[in-house]
């Protein structure tokens, strides 16, 4: 039976990869930092699983790495640990390099030093690319990183590339595209709409403050790339492969699903910093709407949410992954967005 090391296995794809391993028989170790609170909330499910094991460890410490890999002896190693917020980068930028960056280096010269057969994944990243164009982005696109963040996961991929070919280690990076799903951190900007508008469902806020609307993004399922991962690490043809869905939409879109699924059709006024969206209809819905007001305004402009360096647009092309490994998304964006809106309101 294959033993799975997840590194970073708390977080919204650690949860759902560890559900997809444990569903094939395998046996999965999953990594937390510690912490004075309880912070395995998305792990819930699959707690007491008798193919389960939590293990504290952090990949800013050389020795935690060490031992786990001296321990565990894992047939897979995926390295999803990350400080994964653009914006949280450029306030944190040596925490991110930490943790994105020499994190990755440690966990490879430990499979070095003890394993060169364990199969390693790389959490890689669609932010690499600067997305300053354009262009549909694959593995040939160049790389312009505009974020501390971006700078760091370059230096992961660039070595997780450096010791498969210097030392012949199996390492994967999978370049994902933005995937989302309802058990994304609340700073992200799907979740900050989606919880916004269950706020203001229920009358606990007017209006919901964003920065950029006009930001586009290849949006996936994080399910979806979990699946990807997955079949990435058993090709059995380590490399670099992109997975994403070849669809772009902008934030004005997510805005303009999300509020639809409640019956509600924005209108944006007003540009640049003084853009505005407004209540402009209401339709019956299984929703309640009595809070909503026709003319309210219910999306506002903060500048506070603007990157130092913007990236425009991110589209992906995977045709190279999808070719060797058969896989495609399952879940469409109007699913998506509708998933994340329903569980909460629900909450």
């Amino acid at each position: 039976m294959s033993k799975y090391l997840i590194f970073g296995a708390t977080g919204q794809d650690g949860s759902y990869l560890t559900e997809l391993l444990l569903s094939h028989q395998f046996e999965v170790f999953c990594v937390k930092r510690r912490s004075s609170s309880i912070n395995t909330m998305r792990l819930d499910g699959v707690m007491n699983h008798p193919r389960l094991e939590i293990l504290h460890g952090d990949v800013t410490d050389t020795a935690s790495v060490m031992q786990l890999l001296n321990r565990i002896k894992p047939d897979f190693v995926i390295n999803l640990a990350a400080q994964s917020h653009v914006g949280v980068s450029f306030n944190e930028p040596e925490y991110t390099a930490q943790v994105d960056a020499i994190g990755t280096l440690r966990i490879l010269e430990a499979i070095r030093l003890f394993n060169k057969n364990i199969i390693f994944y790389q959490a890689s990243t669609s932010e690499l690319y600067g997305g300053l164009d354009d262009n549909i982005l694959d593995e040939n696109s160049k790389f312009n990183p505009r974020s501390p963040y971006a700078a760091a996961k370059l230096y992961a991929y660039q070595l997780t590339k450096l010791y498969r070919e210097a030392y012949e280690l199996k390492t994967y990076n999978g370049i994902l595209f933005n995937h989302e799903s309802p058990r994304r951190g609340e700073n992200f900007v799907t979740k900050k709409i989606t919880m916004g508008l269950a706020d203001i469902l229920h009358g606990k806020t007017k209006s919901i403050k964003l920065g950029n609307l006009d930001a586009q993004r290849d949006w996936g399922h994080a399910k979806d790339y979990c699946e990807a991962m997955y079949k990435m690490v058993n090709l059995n043809k380590p490399g670099d492969y992109v997975v994403a869905t070849g669809e772009c939409y902008s934030v004005r879109d997510f805005l303009n699903v999300a509020f639809q699924e409640i019956g509600i059709k924005l209108g944006f006024v007003g540009s640049g910093l003084l853009e505005r969206a407004i209540v402009v209809e209401k339709s019956h819905t299984e929703y309640e709407t009595i809070n909503i007001k026709i003319n309210q305004v219910v999306i506002e402009i903060n500048p506070e949410y603007f990157r130092p360096l913007e990236v425009p647009k991110l589209q992906g092309n995977s045709q190279k992954f999808r070719d060797l490994s058969g896989w495609s998304p399952k879940i469409s964006f109007n699913d998506l967005v509708v998933e994340m809106v329903k569980y909460d309101i629900a909450l």
